[in-house]
């Protein structure tokens, strides 16, 4: 995967998301799967190598908050699009996209080929607090390596992270994130995954209900 660059932090790599306080083989897989409710529960086949994902294997209670059909947001209209591009039109992710474009990530994101990205929703930002955020927005040395402990480098799918167990994150200085549970009570450092298996052009997003803080998880 090529060099992540940030502005204001020199070549450090970078990705996407959290705070202080919580595959790319086959795209048209996850463009032709027949759009579906986006609460029916993830699939029990085996995980893909590559970590892609289609439609009929999103999972998680908030799914059923995603637009339906081909409107902008829902599963049809997320698929084809790079992550940060698929992500703003997210409802779920406003907090996030705009932290995205505070560190001048949407490029770089929209780059890669095959990433995990574990994106906190609305209300996790939230719980930072309005201070909090619009702080850590004004500041980019210190956004970017919260934003970068919620991406992984390769790309996986739910199957994927349960039977890796620890995955490595951008920010490796953060430590590992640990995976525990399965299916619908799957958690990345004790985040409750919201709505999981999202497919989009060159990732794959697990919607949480924390910011992933870095350094909690080194052992």
């Amino acid at each position: 995967m090529k060099t992540l660059r940030l502005a204001g932090i020199g070549a450090v790599a970078a990705l996407a998301l959290t705070a202080c306080g919580g595959s790319s083989t086959d795209n048209k897989a996850a463009n032709s799967a027949p759009a579906q409710t986006p609460s029916a529960p993830m699939s029990s086949s085996s995980s893909s190598s590559s970590g892609v994902t289609t439609n009929d294997q999103v999972f998680g209670p908030a799914c059923s908050q995603l637009p339906q059909g081909s409107a902008p947001g829902s599963l049809d209209s997320m698929g084809p699009q790079p992550v940060a591009s698929a992500a703003s039109t997210n409802p779920l992710l406003t907090k996030l996209v705009a932290a995205v474009k505070a560190t001048n990530l949407v490029d770089t994101l929209n780059s890669q080929q095959a990433i995990t990205v574990f994106a906190p929703a609305d209300p996790a930002f939230n719980a930072l607090g309005e201070a909090k955020f619009k702080e850590l927005a004004n500041n980019p040395d210190q956004l970017a390596p919260i934003l970068q402990y919620h991406v992984s480098g390769k790309r996986y799918d739910a199957k994927g992270l349960e039977q890796a167990g620890t995955v490595t994150s951008l920010n490796t200085a953060g430590g590992p994130l640990k995976i525990e549970g399965s299916g619908e009570n799957l958690t990345v450092n004790g985040a409750k995954v919201l709505c999981g298996n999202i497919p989009t052009k060159n990732a794959t997003v697990f919607v949480i209900d924390k910011v992933l803080t870095p350094g909690t998880n080194k052992n």
